[in-house]
């Protein structure tokens, strides 16, 4: 049963993690990107959907919205609920428009594959939950606050970030929070089939002009308790021609 929820964990928070973009630094620590740090100040006052532009344009803006495809390599230790200790692992996500391969290497108790080709899911263990059109959920979200069919509204401050929220036409979301200095997204979270999944950015570097975590932890909140999922990149690959055999559904 703890099995199946680390794959749920994984599945649904790769998903979020589609873009996972990030900031420069500034002479204070705080990690910032030049677009960041010559937006306007964030205040009290600062409408939602100026909140989602000044995050859009922290996270590299057009070249943010414009990414083709991504592929990130790296390690992860999952946590089962309840659980202090880890299950350590490899994993290797491919990303192309809405077209997604995940596969995930921790021996002996997770080795699988997931595909979502654009139109179907496949997945080579049985009763793990497909993946949804990564466009759906998490940072990609954020390309698209200021186009027809999505809102932005508030959420409440929280350890003094600014929140916000962009929903579709069909009822999915996701959370954002920024810190008001950077504009920089420093947790994002969103809800699916009952369940709440929540990303947080902890070490980023700017890669061609997007700004990339490659180091964060993601959880689930369920009944039985949270799990986690810390994930550390190691290589990444922004931009390159991905042929359709790396979405290809086996047979």
């Amino acid at each position: 049963m703890k099995t199946r929820y680390l794959l749920f964990l994984i599945t649904l928070g790769i998903v979020l993690s589609t873009a996972l973009v990030v900031n420069g630094q500034d002479g204070s620590g705080k990690q910032m990107s030049p677009v960041a740090a010559s937006a306007p100040a964030i205040t009290s006052a600062t409408a939602p959907v100026e909140l989602a532009r000044a995050a859009f344009m922290a996270q590299g803006g057009e070249k943010f919205k414009n990414l083709k495809s991504m592929v990130l390599i790296g390690s992860v230790n999952l946590y089962a609920p309840n659980s202090t200790n880890s299950i350590p692992g490899q994993f290797v996500i491919a990303i192309a428009g809405v077209k997604v391969r995940l596969e995930v290497n921790a021996p002996p108790v997770i080795s699988f594959k997931q595909l979502f080709d654009g139109q179907n899911s496949y997945s080579s263990l049985p009763n793990v939950p497909a993946l949804p059109p990564a466009s759906k959920f998490g940072l990609p979200v954020l390309a698209k606050f200021d186009q027809p069919g999505y809102t932005v509204t508030a959420l409440p401050d929280a350890k003094k970030q600014r929140g916000f929220r962009i929903a579709d036409g069909d009822g999915n979301a996701t959370d954002f929070y920024i810190d008001p200095a950077t504009a920089r997204v420093i947790t994002y979270s969103t809800q699916f089939n009952g369940y709440t999944f929540a990303t947080e950015n902890k070490k980023m570097k700017e890669v061609d002009g997007v700004l990339i975590a490659y180091s964060f932890s993601q959880r689930i909140e369920m009944v039985q308790g949270a799990a986690f999922a810390e994930y550390t990149v190691k290589d990444v690959k922004l931009n390159q021609t991905l042929g359709d055999d790396v979405f290809l559904i086996p047979n």
